[in-house]
């Protein structure tokens, strides 16, 4: 393949020299690619050494870190959750707070998956298809026992159903969240997502090891992974006893 044909030219910047339009370029390449018969894939690879060619780099965009609210936002929104008097959108919101899980985590937890005695929920294939146990604080574990108790009287499936014993859905929580985030005058609204970050920001700020806050946040690391691997979840939980009864909730 001769390089004349994929001679660019400089773009226009008010001198004299110019670039030829891309459209009628790929015109141009089009014609003579044509008895290729090139699919996908021969174009994607095709360009991939083009641009190896003409020494032309990728940019890379830079990766945004999520917000993260802060303590005093945290307590104003389940300041306004307290005060609606629902006590079950309450237990759910504490329910993200104190264990970090994803939503879509929270909306699968059945009952058979609580234990009480241990402060512990199973999250059976969470992110990645990997199970888990998150810890819950001890001060929670009679509001959280009580609520399972009166979902058994009506044969629930799940931890969290509504009262057409349908299982939440993740919209339904996600809207759930905005609504009291609006109605606290948050300036971001808040999602599961965000209560998941604050918690794992805040347990890092109590010097609790990232070591100890993996086994049960989900995340994995390839780096970390050996470490992890010998870590069990009683030796997290001993940390996040420590250091959860400073919760701002």
């Amino acid at each position: 393949m001769s390089s004349e044909h994929f001679q660019v030219q400089p773009e226009s910047s008010g001198g004299s020299e110019t670039r030829t339009p891309a459209r009628k370029k790929a015109r141009e390449l089009a014609k003579y690619l044509h008895g290729e018969h090139p699919d996908y894939a021969y174009l994607k690879n095709l360009f991939y050494h083009l641009r190896l060619e003409l020494e032309i780099n990728v940019p890379r965009q830079s990766k945004k870190l999520p917000y993260v609210p802060l303590e005093e936002e945290i307590t104003r929104f389940y300041a306004v959750v307290w005060q609606s008097k629902h006590l079950n959108d309450a237990l759910l919101i504490k329910t993200l707070l104190y264990t970090g899980v994803r939503v879509s985590e929270l909306c699968n937890i059945k009952l058979t998956d609580l234990l009480v005695e241990q402060c512990q929920i199973r999250i059976n294939q969470g992110k990645g298809g990997k199970d888990r146990m998150v810890p819950f604080p001890i001060t929670f574990k009679e509001a959280l026992a009580g609520h399972a108790e009166s979902m058994n009287r009506i044969k629930a499936t799940y931890l969290f159903e509504s009262t057409r014993q349908h299982k939440y859905s993740e919209r339904g929580v996600r809207r759930m969240l905005q609504r009291y985030g609006s109605a606290a005058g948050l300036s971001h609204p808040i999602s599961p997502h965000k209560l998941r970050h604050f918690l794992l920001t805040w347990l890092k700020k109590q010097g609790v090891d990232d070591a100890l806050i993996q086994p049960y946040s989900g995340h994995s690391s390839r780096q970390s992974l050996e470490v992890y691997s010998k870590l069990v979840i009683e030796e997290a939980q001993k940390e996040y006893n420590a250091v959860i009864g400073h919760f701002p909730v």
